[in-house]
Order: C-alpha cells, then sequence, then structure tokens
C-alpha cells in the first residue's frame, strides 16, 4: 500500500548528557521515513538546500524510500540545535535556521497522488491543506503538529484540515491547547468533535493512548536502562504506526490497537542512539521480538476477590 510523508528533512545538532553530535540527519520525514521504510516503500515530500550531503541521500534511497518528492533549492538546509537536560525529557533548543524550509511549497508528483497513506508531518496548516488538496482520494490522512499552530489565525485553518484527518497525533499540551480541556479524556473527546475519527495523545516515557469509537486505548513506553538521544522519538512512533497500517491494509480497530504497539517498538529503537543511527542494526525479526515483549509487558491473569 502507498505512503507518503510531508514534512522536514533537517540537519541537527544535539547534545544530551550522554554525547554530542553535529549535523546529524534529521527533520520529521527523515524519522518518518527511515522507521515506516522497514516495513513498507515510502515517498518523501520535503526540502533540502545545496549543502545537504549525498551520504544522507544514500542512506535513504538505500532504505526504499522514494525522493522524487524532495526538492533541492539554492541555499543551506534546515538546521536545528538542541540540549537535553539531566533528566533526557526536557530540552533547550540553542538555535533554528529554517533557511530553505522557509520557503517550503510542497509539490506532490504526480505519482504520489494516488497515495493511499497520506501522513503530514509538523508543518504550516495552510501547507498541510494544500497537500491535501493534491492527493487523489487516500484511505486514510494523519497529521502531526505543535503549539505554535495552535493559536492564532493558525488553529482556524487547522480546524479545516481537521475536517479531511482521521488520525491526530498530539501531546499533553497540544491536545489542551487544541481544545480548552484540561483532563485529556475530555481534550481528545473535544477534538473528535471537530471531526477527527481517532487521536493519539504521544506522553513520552509514559507512553501513548488512543481515543476512538472502540473506547480508550493506552500502550506503555518500552522500559530502557539507558536513553542516548529522544529526538524525533514521536516522529519514529508515528512511522511505525502508519507504516503497520499501510504494510496491512487493515484499518479495523484491533489492528490500530496493533499499529499503536508497532510504533511504541520503533519509537523504543529510536531513543537508543543519535538521530537514525540506531536503526542500522534494526531488523524485522528484532521489531517482531520486542513486539513480543510489549505483549508481555501488560499480560496478566485475570483478577480474582
Amino acid at each position: 500500500m502507498s505512503l507518503i510523508v510531508v514534512g522536514s528533512v533537517a540537519l541537527d545538532t544535539v547534545e544530551t548528557p550522554a554525547d554530542r553530535r553535529d549535523e546529524v540527519l534529521g527533520g520529521s520525514a527523515s524519522y518518518f521515513a527511515t522507521v515506516a521504510s522497514m516495513i513498507t516503500p515510502v515517498r518523501l515530500v520535503a526540502v533540502v538546500g545545496e549543502d545537504f550531503s549525498d551520504e544522507h541521500l544514500r542512506f535513504l534511497r538505500e532504505r526504499d524510500v522514494d525522493l522524487a518528492g524532495l526538492q533541492r533549492l539554492s541555499g543551506r538546509t534546515f538546521r536545528w540545535s538542541g540540549r537535553y537536560l539531566d533528566n533526557m525529557v526536557d530540552r533547550e533548543t540553542l538555535d533554528t535556521q529554517l533557511n530553505v524550509f522557509e520557503k517550503f511549497s510542497p509539490q506532490i508528483p504526480a505519482a504520489y497522488r494516488d497515495s493511499e497513506y497520506v501522513f503530514l508531518a509538523n508543518i504550516d496548516p495552510c501547507l498541510q491543506l494544500e497537500v491535501l488538496n493534491q492527493v487523489d482520494n487516500p484511505r486514510l490522512v494523519a497529521l502531526d503538529t505543535m503549539n505554535f499552530w495552535l493559536t492564532g489565525e493558525s488553529v482556524s485553518v487547522l480546524k479545516k484540515v481537521l475536517v479531511h484527518t482521521d488520525v491526530i497525533f498530539l501531546n499533553d499540551e497540544e491536545a489542551r491547547m487544541l481544545s480548552g480541556k484540561h483532563s485529556l479524556v475530555k481534550a481528545a473527546a473535544a477534538v473528535r468533535l471537530m471531526g477527527v475519527k481517532r487521536v493519539i495523545i504521544k506522553r513520552g516515557d509514559s507512553g501513548a493512548m488512543l481515543f476512538d469509537d472502540a473506547g480508550p486505548f493506552w500502550v506503555p513506553a518500552y522500559p530502557l536502562e539507558d536513553v542516548v538521544d529522544p529526538t524525533g522519538a514521536g516522529d519514529c512512533f508515528a512511522g511505525g504506526f502508519m507504516a503497520y497500517l499501510a504494510f496491512t491494509g487493515d484499518l479495523s480497530d484491533s489492528n490500530v490497537r496493533r499499529a499503536m504497539v508497532f510504533g511504541s517498538v520503533t519509537a523504543s529503537f529510536a531513543v537508543e542512539g543519535f538521530s537514525v543511527e540506531r536503526f542500522d542494526s534494526v531488523h524485522r525479526g528484532d521489531l517482531l521480538l520486542r513486539c513480543g515483549e510489549f505483549g508481555r509487558l501488560v499480560r496478566f491473569e485475570d483478577v480474582k476477590l
């Protein structure tokens, strides 16, 4: 099944208590595509500058990522620099340079317009709406957003996008901002009334929650002794989730819940290394093994009184 991601490709400089990496592959579309391509082909739409290395392009191509939608413009590639605190949750943004990403106008190649599974990564809602106008009749549309787009005129555009959206990924703060509700249960219900079928609330090392017609569902985060770099974990979760649905072609409630587990598994591998480097040594068998371990995490006998 055809899967497309529209988002950012960036060069990140990341410092954690463990180590530091300079100008490694980053951006929402890079993380998403790296993970998703482990089980299904991915079409990527993004923009980079003249300085984007052939090494990074080769990495994506070798993973069966279709780069026909990757624009290369005159100028420098989007850059982000950040430092994580000792708790590996809170981080400080040190520098953001939009560069060519500031001029990004998604152009969906004709060969991509029949994409059945569409993921709109964290970009301007106006651009997300542009993308939806360029794809034909997708089976499932999912999107990510951030607090920057949840105020002012941007949120009104976002609500227009939500009418055409099947799944939205939010964190706690974003869910509360968009809904005006503090309770995450009430927040998810309010967002669903905006037209979204399924709301997924990402909670970092506390896992993720799904709200849909079948009722709430929670998947834990895999317990790790050491977290090396949390950057892109949410995009990897989304990549695993969407890839599993595209690979299976099954949008039933039970399969969506399996996709939640698969997303949490892929995110757990992502944080074990900087950038996408951990996926150089992860194979399908590793994914399946950890999926089984997730089952043992939550399996228990009936409670008896």
